[in-house]
């Protein structure tokens, strides 16, 4: 599959298309093991790749595109602001420094860390300077989201978040959605914990797929945009095969079945979130 191929995309409220599936890169060591899996995920037909300054892997993605052979356009790339810093616009500048890059696909606030709205200026700041051509955020919950949006000039794009069957957040997909933000599932596989729930083998079982590709797939007929993350060549091939079949209604309801979050409009739990 190519860059130009059929793999679905999403168009963003600033006009820019999204794949609806890409590599997320947290918890993959800086050097050869994160070059090998952007390699090997550009190789199978992977175009969004999603990193952030927190990962501190920024200049091995950046090292794995320029090495692909992929043109640069035709890869949606992702970096996230770490908000224990104090403006978004010059980190921004140094992370496209690391990348290699003169420019952003899409530039996140990785947490509300401090409030929703304090880092926006410096966000639409990169913007306006030509650093990123969308923002967005990260880890939002939907008042948050309605906060930011009262005052941001530039609307964000996309709210990335936990998301799966079992982080079944309806509420703050539809909130999302009204909002006009493309909602993003990071750890769709729940760092592999949810590929032996059982419910999942069975509908895996019933498609001929692999719990993976069915997680994957649950979340894109969502509407969602999905970064499963992998350092493995044939995982990394096996989450990007999964345009080839669609889970009828019975699946999806059984899978929809497995939340165990009421399906809220928050982005984690009061006990997951890691700032004050």
């Amino acid at each position: 599959m190519t860059a130009n191929s059929s793999q679905p995309t999403r168009t963003l409220s600033n006009g820019t298309a999204i794949p609806v599936l890409g590599l997320g890169v947290w918890q993959v060591d800086d050097g050869q093991e994160c070059e090998r899996a952007v390699a090997w995920a550009l190789e199978t037909g992977y175009r969004l790749i999603d990193t952030a300054q927190a990962y501190g892997n920024e200049a091995s993605v950046g090292k794995a595109i320029r090495e692909s052979g992929v043109p640069r356009e035709e890869i949606f790339l992702t970096t996230k602001f770490y908000p224990g810093g104090k403006d978004a616009r010059v980190e921004a500048e140094k992370s496209l420094q690391r990348l290699g890059t003169d420019y952003l696909d899409l530039y996140l606030i990785h947490w509300p860390q401090g409030g929703p709205t304090w880092a926006w200026p410096g966000m639409e700041a990169a913007v306006e300077a030509g650093l990123t051509k969308g923002i967005g955020v990260s880890n939002f919950s939907a008042a948050e989201i309605a906060e930011l949006g009262k005052v941001a000039r530039i609307q964000p794009v996309v709210n990335q978040v936990l998301f799966s069957p079992f982080d079944y957040r309806r509420a703050l997909l539809e909130a999302s959605e009204a909002a006009n933000i493309v909602l993003q599932a990071y750890s769709p596989l729940g760092t592999g914990r949810h590929l032996g729930d059982p419910a999942v083998a069975r509908v895996a079982e019933s498609v001929g797929r692999t719990p993976a590709q069915v997680l994957i797939r649950w979340a894109i007929q969502k509407g969602l945009s999905v970064i499963p993350k992998s350092t493995h060549q044939n995982r990394i091939k096996e989450n990007f095969d999964v345009f080839g079949f669609e889970l009828d209604d019975a699946a999806v309801a059984a899978l929809d079945a497995l939340d165990t979050t009421n399906q809220t409009a928050e982005a984690l739990s009061r006990s997951g979130k890691w700032w004050s």
